[in-house]
């Protein structure tokens, strides 16, 4: 019998099927809440294993990794290095605004990870499924500038304040970068300038609501938005790399940009259990 032969119309349904869950994963905003199509093919992927497994391939031919499902977020998934779906730093410079240069790219890494921080400043938190986490633009960029005082502090101690070795850590440089860009430039009409480091936190946090990770409340602090559950399974996945920097840099403490600070309780153990 020819392989052709084998093809039934159930399989091609069930390929149609699970190729229109993997659709629906890739629409960051799309929840299963919304749509009983997705519900019924998230159900499906949770209860059929023959179905999970087509559901597996196709994201494997596209470079495609699940980090979960859920009845409330759906099917997570995350592309892999060589993926189209691949969002690189130098491409999400330039979606938000940038020039995608390599300093660019070091503010912007620094926003996504005082935005995971403040999101979830102790282990509990990423491992709560139902814990709403709440960012500000403002308090962002407060903890930013506070870590990249401290890595000054640190390299100056080191006697590397001025000329950084070869080997140097992306995170160890990037004080000189942040610090060099000013916090709040204005624009003649008063708007928020793109280039400076408020701007740019604006701009991840736009990028990360526009991506279904978080969800905004208001204006409030430059702009107040709430995580998705979405986010934590994402923050989870990649939680090892970040929180070990966060460990790095040594802060405790942490504001919310208007004084208000909350105790970081990440420790080497935790991060480890990730």
């Amino acid at each position: 019998m020819s392989p052709a032969s084998q093809i039934t119309p159930s399989s091609v349904g069930a390929v149609a099927d699970a190729s229109r869950l993997v659709a629906f994963a890739l629409r960051p905003k799309q929840r299963p809440a919304r749509d009983e199509t997705y519900a019924e093919l998230v159900r499906r992927f949770r209860e059929d294993d023959g179905f999970a497994e087509l559901v597996k391939a196709i994201c494997l031919g596209l470079d495609l990794v699940i980090l979960d499902s859920d009845d409330r977020h759906g099917l997570v998934v995350a592309s892999s290095e060589d993926s189209v779906f691949a969002v690189r730093m130098t491409d999400y410079a330039r979606r938000t605004g940038g020039e995608g240069k390599a300093a660019e790219r070091v503010l912007h890494a620094l926003a996504h990870l005082g935005t995971a921080t403040l999101a979830y400043p102790r282990p509990a938190d990423l491992s709560n499924p139902a814990y709403v986490g709440r960012v500000t633009v403002n308090g962002v960029e407060a903890f930013v500038r506070e870590a990249c005082r401290r890595l000054g502090e640190a390299a100056a101690e080191a006697g590397d304040d001025v000329d950084p070795s070869v080997d140097t850590p992306d995170l160890e440089a990037a004080w000189r970068v942040y610090q060099r860009r000013a916090a709040t430039p204005g624009s003649v009409d008063g708007r928020r300038v793109a280039s400076s480091t408020i701007g740019m936190v604006g701009k991840a946090l736009t990028f990360l609501a526009d991506q279904g990770m978080l969800v905004k409340r208001s204006d409030e602090d430059g702009g107040t938005y709430a995580t998705t559950s979405r986010y934590r399974v994402q923050v989870a996945e990649a939680g090892s790399r970040m929180f070990a920097e966060l460990l790095s840099l040594g802060i405790t403490d942490i504001t919310d940009g208007i004084g208000t600070l909350t105790h970081v309780e990440w420790t080497d153990e935790a991060v480890n259990r990730l």
